[in-house]
């Protein structure tokens, strides 16, 4: 089932920024909703690699989380420099309020959210994610949804997507952003 709120008028053509846990596909569906809206996709973990050198997971091993973060945030504050184009967050990222305060002033925020249980399912498949390392994805999903859900819901759009195709999330965000 797929839900949409919209808690703003419309997308005024500042950036779109997509957040949400981890898995729930902020970089796929912001890659075809950038297609469809025919502006340009930033993925912001791709930027804090290519800008760091290194991956995230090295990152996090070597410097730890708050260093993360803090790169994180710059990354961000640079992307949203006022042009419409679309942009992924990691998972954290709209948790910092710094980097939060910062989205919600200059860009248009909208949260993907999916249960625990499919997040799990989708974040299997692939093993670079630092804060599933070594623990159940099932069992740290649920508790950081406890965390981060009620911070990600601050975002002004707020989409709910289950077991769904990639393009109806698209639609359903065209839909919330007024297009």
């Amino acid at each position: 089932m797929l839900q949409s709120r919209q808690l703003q008028p419309g997308w005024e053509g500042r950036p779109i920024v997509l957040v949400g846990l981890m898995g729930v596909g902020k970089s796929t569906v912001g890659r075809r909703l950038a297609q469809r809206l025919g502006l340009g996709f930033v993925d912001a973990d791709n930027e804090i690699e290519e800008a760091a050198g290194m991956t995230i997971a090295e990152i996090f091993e070597r410097f730890g989380e708050p260093y993360f973060r803090d790169g994180e945030r710059r990354v961000l504050a640079r992307l949203i420099d006022g042009r419409p184009k679309v942009i992924a967050t990691g998972g954290g990222a709209f948790i910092n309020e710094v980097t939060r305060e910062l989205i919600l002033a200059e860009a248009t925020a909208v949260w993907l959210d999916a249960s625990p249980a499919v997040l799990a399912e989708r974040v299997k498949r692939r093993d670079t994610r630092p804060l599933l390392r070594n623990r159940n994805p099932h069992d740290v999903l649920r508790e950081l949804a406890a965390v981060r859900n009620p911070i990600y819901a601050l975002a002004p759009i707020h989409v709910a997507s289950q077991k769904s195709p990639h393009e109806t999330t698209v639609a359903a965000i065209l839909k919330a952003i007024g297009r």
